[in-house]
């Protein structure tokens, strides 16, 4: 999937805090291939492709002399307003790799946490991937529904993923995991009777040593 985002050349006879308050945010493009560029964003719109594109979705740039297909490789954010101050533009090359990091999409229900037996621990939430850009995935399925027992795991090596696409991880890294439930482990604890005689066994035992000793 590819979005599509304006942009302009910036103008450096307008300072940074007149272009935020107009709504304006500043970037810059750069790539093995591409001359840093300072360029100025829509607010609104970046904010748009962010949330739906995130950082594993080649953005084609509008608005320059030639047509840049890039990926969002930093974006500043203002620590208290948490506006966006600043982005960082990577210019990808269809003929050469890319490293990035890719989320995970968790979908279906666990049985073993429907059932209470365990609860999903979730080891990563995304992964880096090495590829083309052609075939970057905006994001891998992860399907909960496999997960029956507590001795359950999902792998790297279990993930459906696309042709032309590595995985920076071991085939046998976990990506999800069962822990078992304590609500369970206090079940099984609490069903085993307790043997009354032995607790009145010892506590005469203890009197008649302190009698033995008095």
């Amino acid at each position: 999937m590819t979005m599509t985002l304006a942009v302009t050349l910036r103008d450096d006879s307008v300072t940074l805090d007149t272009l935020r308050a107009n709504g304006s945010v500043p970037a810059v493009i750069y790539g093995p291939k591409q001359e840093p560029t300072s360029v100025v964003l829509d607010e609104k719109a970046f904010d748009k492709v962010l949330k739906e594109a995130g950082e594993a979705t080649v953005i084609e740039l509008s608005g320059l002399s030639k047509s840049v297909e890039v990926l969002i490789k930093d974006v500043e954010f203002n620590p208290v307003k948490q506006r966006v101050m600043h982005v960082d533009l990577y210019a990808v090359d269809k003929d050469m790799e890319i490293t990035a990091h890719v989320p995970l999409h968790f979908i279906g229900e666990a049985p073993v946490e429907e059932s209470k037996e365990g609860s999903v621990t979730k080891v990563h939430h995304e992964i880096e991937v090495v590829c083309k850009p052609g075939v970057l995935p905006s994001h891998i399925d992860v399907d909960l529904s496999v997960l029956q027992k507590v001795s359950d795991k999902i792998h790297v090596s279990d993930l459906s993923i696309p042709a032309g696409v590595k995985v920076e991880l071991d085939p046998e890294e976990a990506v999800v995991v069962i822990s078992a439930s304590r609500a369970s482990g206090s079940e099984e604890e609490s069903s085993e009777p307790v043997d009354m005689s032995s607790i009145e066994v010892e506590k005469k035992g203890k009197e008649d040593v302190e009698e033995e000793k008095a």
